[in-house]
């Protein structure tokens, strides 16, 4: 559509040489209309549509949509490589036996692999951000280093992936670390004991300086998204507490999840 041929272009037109009709009350709508027209070009009285069929947004999501997503896969489908590169790397370096190398090869060619990728690719449609085409990269290589691709386990980290923030998984990080060994006791061992646990835990997290006080409303945020996504989980409601002080567990999908974003640094072969 050419720029004169835009539907609010032909009504400033008509607003500047007294062609529109104007309702009754007249003189001065019609005086205020053509003032606002000519210093905004936004008139106050329209015929309905003019804005948004004006717009031609099934051109332009069009034109936006089919570059983008095209875009994403090809950057998805690179980092992804990338990072099962990172693992034939390591596999390497390891001098592991050829009966491993061929373990970890079947399953790249594993109808599982196949599916993971698939939710992979669905992702990617959510996002156009590369650090979250990352994170899909990494669950699927780890899951493939790992020998696990379960394909619905696959699914739900990759889609919690791309809708957690940075600060969202850096507040998982350091909880990870401060209650990783907890976790790891706490299997298969009776639960009487374990608030208890969980609370000390917590007051020494909280006075060790990992929460900062003045960030209290970002925390809340990350925490209610940790939450809701499945990988944290809130001990006990405590309506006036200021930040850090209601304990929140850590739980086995949390740790699962976020040790499954790591990427393996390509100077050493190891977990960054």
């Amino acid at each position: 559509m050419a720029i004169n041929d835009h539907p609010l272009t032909v009504f400033n037109k008509q607003m500047e040489n007294d062609e529109l009709t104007v309702p009754v009350g007249t003189g001065v709508i019609k005086g205020a209309a053509k003032v606002v027209g000519a210093i905004s070009y936004v008139p106050v009285l329209m015929p309905l549509g003019f804005i948004a069929k004006g717009l031609d947004l099934t051109g332009r999501c069009l034109s936006i949509g089919v570059p983008t997503v095209e875009e994403n896969l090809k950057l998805f489908a690179k980092l992804t490589e990338e990072a099962i590169l990172r693992h034939e790397e390591r596999l390497i370096s390891l001098e592991v036996s050829p009966q491993e190398a061929e373990r970890f090869q079947r399953r790249a060619e594993s109808e599982e692999f196949l599916q993971v990728l698939a939710s992979g690719v669905l992702q990617t449609q959510r996002t156009t951000q590369e650090n979250r085409l990352r994170r899909l990269a990494w669950i699927i290589a780890n899951g493939l280093g790992e020998g696990d691709l379960d394909p619905e386990v696959g699914d739900d980290m990759m889609r919690i992936a791309v809708e957690l923030k940075d600060a969202d998984i850096a507040l998982l990080g350091k909880i990870c670390v401060s209650q990783r060994s907890l976790l790891q006791q706490q299997r298969g061992r009776d639960t009487t004991y374990w608030f208890g646990e969980v609370q000390t835990v917590w007051d020494e997290f909280v006075k060790s300086g990992a929460l900062d006080a003045r960030n209290h409303l970002v925390y809340r945020s990350s925490f209610s998204r940790l939450e809701s996504s499945g990988l944290i989980q809130k001990f006990r409601e405590i309506s006036t507490a200021g930040v850090g002080l209601e304990p929140y567990v850590l739980l086995e999908e949390g740790l699962k999840f976020y040790e499954r974003l790591q990427e393996i640094s390509d100077e050493s072969g190891g977990q960054k």
